[in-house]
């Protein structure tokens, strides 16, 4: 088929002609219209001529020859205009054998006429009339020549009035074949196909613009012909995929959040073998912990297994069978779905339990193997449908909560390690001294005694009842320091309750005053202040003899907690022994939170205990602070 001439060649090709037609015709308008001016400006001078003949043949006739040289040359100048023309204007006599006659015989009657003027002859009407009547004639010439060109400039214009109508309806029609039609069909085409009609077509097209259209129409109606087809195919498994999607995501929902919730190895084990069975829609499951050098895996979980089988399973050492391969190095074994087939592994143990298909998973966590999962099928692996992938994450899943399991019964039995010695420390310094007291005054008792000394008799036992008075009141400020815990949030309550016990055991006046607003000091901090403000206030028990304490604490732009009596006060540089046993307590508790302690005392006037803490880590800088904490507390 041949290719179809293009549309804007066309529209170019019929510009052209109209233009064309449209520049000839304006041309031979101007043409006529030039002629025509002209030759009415020559009848208007061939008028003046005849005027002039009169008013020459008047003035001899009345013997005034004064004027007659300006008049000959007058009518000589438009004699000469009439016949060699005016290039400035439109003047001239149009040419035809008529008017060039005409001309000759003006210039003939003239030349008569101008040499009865010149000789001074007598001039009677005879040459006048002979001149004027040449002039009329070339008059005549000239009027009809117009009247000509005048018939043909209307004829002319009705054929261009006739060729304008035929134009028009040539360019409508040609419009409506290149244009319109196509325009049509295309139409009726995009109508079709939105009512459904996907087998519509458009045929062949005039011109090659609208055949590009009709060819990327077609091939569009195509393609959703072909789209539509499989469309319902195509959603049915786009619809599984989201499906598979929303049953994956269920699934990490429930098993991490099940992992979060559990509270012993025991139960997630065997809660997250329960779930994964049923994600994994598996015959039988197997969940084996391993020995820090993967060499033997222990059953710690299953279900689905027969007894006598997962009897067999309960201990297995790496390369026995498929179960519990260990990585190499730091490289952790792939998963791997194994067929099972005779003799697959030592006893054939899988196959008399009757299972075709076996998935291992490692879990592992930080390069490290753990443990491994085992997933046992009764089909084939080709029948198998199994989500790996999603296996796989569960068991990283898995083995960061047994991690954080682990990590938590660490930090309990660090904190209770802790706490024992925080305890063995105050028992050490408070009711160890005061026991080995009470030992050498029982020493001293016995010597007494066996001297039968009774002033040292009753020396010991006053020091043994003070000795036994000051232990119990030990014993008491210990349990009481015990049960008072730090706020997580603001150590204010602690303080209060610490200061109301106080004042309920000793009596005092007390009063406590809080200024400024700081960040809130970490929990293991604000347990090391508040030991160190009971051991101020249990000085103050024992050894100020004060009436009123007062508790001053200032949180920005750092923390300061001051304790304050109006004891009797001492010297800091000359007391020793037991009385800086309580000193020393507070100075090892500040060193463990970087803290610096400061007491003031003067006798007479009362002592004051100042702890001023280092300002805690910016909030973000949340590693750092972890590990100045972890240090300051010990």
């Amino acid at each position: 088929m041949a290719t179809p001439r293009s549309l804007a060649l066309r529209l170019v090709l019929t510009g052209v002609v109209f233009l064309a037609v449209a520049l000839a015709s304006i041309t031979v308008s101007l043409w006529v219209t030039w002629q025509l001016e002209g030759g009415a400006a020559a009848v208007n001078e061939a008028g003046r001529m005849r005027m002039m003949t009169y008013r020459m043949a008047f003035d001899v006739s009345q013997g005034r020859r004064e004027a007659l040289p300006l008049q000959i040359a007058a009518f000589e100048r438009t004699l000469a205009l009439l016949r060699d023309g005016d290039p400035s204007r439109p003047l001239f006599v149009p040419s035809s054998d008529d008017t060039r006659a005409g001309l000759a015989r003006a210039n003939e009657a003239w030349a008569v006429f101008n040499t009865l003027l010149t000789h001074d002859a007598q001039v009677d009407a005879a040459p006048a009339a002979t001149l004027v009547s040449a002039i009329d004639n070339l008059v005549q010439a000239i009027e009809q020549r117009l009247a000509y060109w005048t018939s043909a400039l209307r004829a002319f214009q009705l054929t261009m009035v006739a060729l304008a109508v035929i134009g028009a309806m040539l360019l409508l029609y040609t419009s409506h074949i290149t244009v319109l039609d196509p325009l049509r069909r295309l139409g009726a085409a995009i109508a079709a196909l939105r009512g459904g009609h996907l087998s519509a077509r458009v045929d062949a097209m005039p011109s090659a613009e609208f055949q590009e259209l009709a060819d990327g129409f077609n091939t569009m109606a195509e393609r959703l012909e072909a789209q539509y087809a499989t469309l319902e195919e195509t959603v049915r498994l786009k619809t599984a995929d989201l499906q598979a999607q929303r049953e994956r995501l269920s699934a990490l929902y429930e098993v991490s959040a099940f992992i979060a919730t559990a509270d012993t190895l025991d139960d997630m084990a065997k809660g997250f073998v329960q779930k994964v069975r049923r994600i994994a829609r598996a015959d039988g499951m197997a969940l084996r912990w391993s020995d820090a050098d993967n060499r033997r895996y222990l059953l710690l979980a299953h279900e689905g297994l027969p007894p006598t089988f997962a009897a067999e399973e309960q201990c297995l050492s790496a390369g026995d069978c498929h179960c519990g391969q260990a990585g190499r190095g730091s490289i952790a074994p792939a998963s791997r779905v194994i067929p099972i087939r005779d003799a697959v592994d030592g006893h054939g143990r899988c196959q008399k339990a009757g299972f075709q298909t076996l998935l291992t998973i490692p879990v592992s966590l930080h390069h490290r193997i753990h443990g491994e999962i085992d997933l046992f099928y009764r089909t084939g692996p080709d029948s198998t449908d199994i989500d790996q992938s999603l296996i796989e994450l569960l068991a990283s899943h898995l083995a960061g909560g047994m991690e954080g399991l682990r990590s938590a019964a660490v930090e309990k039995e660090a904190a209770v390690s802790n706490e024992r010695g925080l305890l063995a420390q105050e028992l050490h310094d408070s009711i160890a001294q005061s026991l080995a007291f009470l030992k050498i005054q029982v020493q001293l008792l016995r010597g007494a005694l066996g001297r039968r000394d009774q002033p040292g008799i009753d020396r010991s036992m006053g020091e043994i009842e003070t000795g036994v008075l000051e232990s119990y009141g030990d014993v008491r400020e210990l349990l009481m320091h015990f049960r008072t815990r730090a706020d997580t949030e603001d150590i204010e309550p602690a303080l209060r309750t610490t200061l109301r016990k106080f004042q309920l055991q000793t009596g005092l006046t007390t009063e406590i005053d809080i200024q400024g607003h700081g960040v809130a000091l970490p929990n293991d901090v604000q347990v090391q202040v508040l030991h160190i403000v009971q051991e101020a206030l249990s000085n103050v028990r024992k050894h100020a003899g004060a009436r009123q304490v007062s508790v001053q604490v200032q949180q920005a732009p750092h923390w300061r907690f001051t304790v304050a009596d109006d004891g009797e006060g001492f010297n800091t540089q000359s007391r020793t022994g037991e009385d800086h046993v309580g000193l020393r307590i507070m100075a090892e508790r500040a060193a463990r939170i970087g803290a610096r302690l400061e007491v003031r005392s003067t006798p007479g006037r009362g002592t004051a205990v100042i702890l001023t803490v280092a300002p805690p880590a910016c909030p973000q800088d949340t590693e750092i602070q972890d590990a100045a904490y972890s240090t300051a507390g010990g």
